[in-house]
């Protein structure tokens, strides 16, 4: 199964298209380029925002609340959950 897990941004690297962003304490850097195509003029993503991230790339960009009832439920699923953790936990696309 694969999962779109919610991850809190930390910070931006300089002159690329990733921010580090934290998921359930386990930082990594996560390209953010698909939402700097979505966004209507220049992207509106600050360190504390949310993303929703699947495989790598932040997909969307979502509130505090979205991302805590998102985080409480995918806590239950279990395994896939577990299993997404350690998958983000061993990337590296820097």
């Amino acid at each position: 199964m694969c999962l779109g897990i919610p991850g809190e941004v930390v910070s931006f690297l300089e002159d690329t298209d990733l921010a580090m962003v934290s998921v359930e304490g386990v930082q990594r850097a996560v390209n953010i380029g698909l939402l700097r195509e979505e966004a209507d003029g220049p992207l509106d993503l600050r360190p504390g925002d949310w993303v929703l991230i699947h495989v790598g790339f932040a997909l969307s960009k979502i509130d505090e609340q979205e991302a805590k009832k998102s985080l409480n439920w995918l806590t239950g699923v279990g395994d896939a959950y577990t299993d997404e953790l350690d998958a983000l936990a061993a990337s590296d696309i820097t």
